[in-house]
């Protein structure tokens, strides 16, 4: 008997019922977002979010999100979620940002606090456990970031990952695995993938491996492995004499089978105390503190400066479910997409068209002009 065949919705439906969604931010419910968000009075010279969707969208309604509104300004804003670990787990941070105004200098990423920060007091200062998102300055800085805080220290990831510079609406993905990797993803496409040990800048972890402490523990480990190494070399089969004295002749030990290749004061072969401190690092440091997890998440924000405004922020999301964070971002920025396009061109011709319509009224004013110019300066000429 042929086993019965699952249809297609159902396997969807399973997929968003095992899928943790921790929190989902699509502006649709209009100026509801306000109880939701909540702007920092820290400063109040703090910019001002509105909902918008821009000057050309592909849906009017679904292309709403947070956009800054004044220039030159710090801008800080948060929502709060549940409060979640994501120990064990992966954790996908998704959401789209558009620079319709052209971005010359600013930032569009986004950060992600403990449970505990004090949102009507965001700032530059407020702690946060991750920054995700593109950052644009100039001709130089074209990047997106993606720093982990950890033991009190911001780590950023030590490859350069180029970020989208046009003024359409770009779909950022950041995914964190529990085996320490992780995947940068613009516009669903994977740009940068690989090990969290291996890409973060480490060099401040190192120094405090190098530490006296850990000195005073290389220094145990070396003995300790020497003496281990040296009895390998002992005679397993011999016993102690019978007329051994160990007041007179010391403590017995056995032959050696070879000599230590090495000298009272110098290590034994094959030690070596770099070697000795990255293998505990690697074996405890990163397993025991992994930089990849976080307790107590509790919310997400965007704290950052912008010299010319305009930016939109939408389509938050973050998940335990690579899947479910694929199909949410096909259904949002992945829809809307094409005709947010196809409404830029249309609006690119007719300001083409209308600034030669302009450029041949100037020409025919200018005509007209010359003519009435040339017709008063007959009649003047004819008055001598």
């Amino acid at each position: 008997m042929a086993a019965a065949r699952v249809p297609l919705w159902a396997i969807c439906v399973l997929r968003v019922a095992l899928a943790t969604v921790y929190f989902q931010e699509e502006f649709l419910d209009g100026e509801r977002w306000r109880n939701r968000w909540v702007p920092s009075t820290n400063d109040s010279r703090f910019g001002h979010f509105r909902l918008s969707s821009g000057n050309f969208y592909g849906h009017k309604e679904k292309d709403k999100g947070l956009q800054t509104t004044q220039n030159s300004r710090f801008y800080a804003i948060s929502a709060r979620f549940k409060p979640f670990s994501n120990k064990g787990k992966t954790l996908i941070i998704q959401y789209t940002v558009k620079h319709e105004q052209k971005m010359d200098c600013g930032g569009g990423y986004i950060k992600l606090f403990p449970e505990d920060v004090d949102q009507k007091n965001l700032n530059g200062k407020s702690q946060y456990y991750i920054m995700f998102g593109p950052d644009i300055c100039g001709f130089d800085i074209k990047t997106v970031h993606v720093i982990l805080h950890f033991k009190n220290q911001y780590h950023a990831n030590k490859k350069s990952i180029r970020c989208k510079v046009d003024s359409f609406t770009h779909l950022y993905t950041l995914i964190l695995r529990p085996d320490l990797t992780y995947e940068v993803k613009i516009d669903g496409q994977s740009i940068e993938s690989g090990s969290i040990e291996y890409d973060w800048q480490l060099t401040s972890l190192k120094k405090m491996e190098k530490a006296s402490a850990e000195a005073e523990g290389w220094d145990q480990a070396a003995k300790d492995k020497s003496q281990d190494w040296e009895k390998h070399f002992l005679d397993a089969s011999a016993s102690k004499p019978s007329d051994w004295n160990s007041e007179l002749d010391g403590d017995w030990q056995a032959a050696m089978l070879q000599k230590p290749p090495y000298q009272d004061g110098l290590k034994p072969e094959g030690i070596d105390k770099d070697v000795w401190l990255h293998q505990k690092m690697k074996n405890n440091y990163l397993t025991e503190y992994d930089l990849s997890e976080f307790e107590n998440i509790g919310a997400i924000g965007l704290e950052l400066w912008q010299v010319r405004s305009g930016t939109i922020f939408d389509n938050f999301l973050i998940t335990d479910d690579e899947e479910y964070a694929e199909n949410f971002g096909k259904a949002t920025w992945g829809e809307t997409k094409g005709p947010e396009k196809e409404m830029d061109a249309i609006q690119a011709k007719e300001e083409v068209k209308k600034a030669q319509e302009e450029d041949e009224d100037d020409m025919f004013m200018g005509r007209f002009t010359g003519r009435e110019n040339s017709f008063r300066a007959f009649h003047r000429r004819n008055e001598f």
